[in-house]
């Protein structure tokens, strides 16, 4: 299986399956000389952890994460240092249930990848999808941490803006609040009523999608490229990478097209000897180069496919079938998708700062 690397200069390599005995993550092109401990990076793991609430799937992972090169441990401060070598990452698995799936082992789960799979392959992981499984994201959101090291004067934060059906009023917006509640809901009035909408989703078997948010802040002008490296045209890739995303956009994206081209034009003036712009229609993006502005990305998250509602499926040898898929799922994936969703953006900001300090030396 081929396509397991993101990347350019800082680029990840994630390994490891659902059900296996451990995942994890190389990441190389980290510079030298940056101070980086594991605790750093279970602070963003512990985020994304699953079980932490009756709201997220129940599988109980500790996801503690072990730094097994690219780091030298400096004795005279007690912490460690990159080498600028390959940096690998692991973290094992210790709460599998893999019986939980003996009786879909024939047949495909509606909404998964699993015909996909099989089709491409020739065979497929029916314990929870193997590489398919949103498992490997906290490979991911370890890479992301390492990334930030990277990139530390830009502020990264990810919010929950929709679930389902439900819209936060913005005018509630509280960055202090996301990390309040278990939905990372920027909206307290809206996190509240969620409790109760996904108590419903959730005793009713079924599942719901939700939109992320994620905010760079930070960003100078300057990062990206004009043609095949744009910045939003990696970030667009690097969020549709995420299990579950079906649709990225930057700025006002969707909405732009409800605007006008006086309204949409982010008009710019001097304050202070610095060009100031007058909105941020463009999520902090110009010609695929940024601005020095927010960048802003915004990805859906389709319902977890996972419920307890017979769907109409087919067997691997060919039979029509019935199917409802047991185990512990997250009645909205979208939750532990905003760290996710974090560390992509710093992955890929990453990468362009290496780059855009490659090309232009500065």
């Amino acid at each position: 299986m081929s396509h397991n690397t993101f990347g350019h200069l800082f680029r990840i390599t994630t390994f490891g399956e659902s059900h296996g005995p451990a995942i994890g993550v190389v990441v190389d092109g980290c510079p030298p000389g940056l101070r980086l401990t594991a605790g750093e990076i279970q602070a963003f793991l512990d985020k994304r952890r699953p079980g932490q609430s009756r709201f997220t799937t129940q599988r109980q992972e500790p996801d503690t994460v072990k730094i097994l090169s690219g780091i030298f441990e400096d004795e005279r401060t007690g912490g460690g240092v990159t080498t600028g070598t390959p940096i690998m990452l692991m973290i094992e698995n210790v709460d599998q249930r893999s019986k939980d799936y003996s009786e879909i082992k024939e047949t495909y789960r509606p909404g998964h990848a699993d015909f996909t799979y099989d089709a491409k392959y020739g065979l497929r992981d029916y314990r929870g999808g193997g590489r398919s499984s949103a498992r490997e994201t906290a490979c991911r959101v370890a890479a992301g941490a390492v990334a930030r090291k990277v990139i530390p004067n830009v502020r990264i934060r990810g919010a929950l803006v929709q679930m389902g059906t439900e819209h936060i009023d913005r005018k509630n917006w509280d960055d202090a609040e996301i990390d309040n509640n278990p939905f990372f809901c920027p909206d307290a009035k809206a996190a509240k009523a969620w409790e109760a909408y996904l108590d419903g989703v959730r005793k009713a078997g079924s599942s719901c999608g939700a939109v992320i948010e994620v905010t760079a802040s930070g960003v100078p002008a300057g990062w990206g490229a004009p043609l095949y490296a744009k910045l939003d045209s990696e970030l667009a890739t690097a969020m549709m990478s995420i299990n579950a995303v079906k649709g990225v956009e930057i700025g006002a994206g969707f909405g732009a097209a409800a605007l006008s081209g006086e309204v949409n034009a982010d008009q710019i003036r001097m304050r202070h000897g610095k060009a100031e712009f007058q909105s941020n229609h463009a999520g902090g993006i110009l010609g695929g180069i940024s601005t020095g502005q927010d960048v802003v990305v915004r990805f859906v998250v389709k319902p977890t496919s996972s419920i307890l509602t017979p769907r109409q499926t087919i067997t691997k040898s060919g039979k029509e079938s019935d199917v409802i898929t047991k185990g512990r799922h997250d009645p909205c994936v979208g939750i532990r998708a905003v760290p996710v969703g974090e560390a992509m953006m710093a992955i890929v900001l990453a990468d362009q700062f290496l780059r855009h300090r490659g090309q232009v030396g500065s």
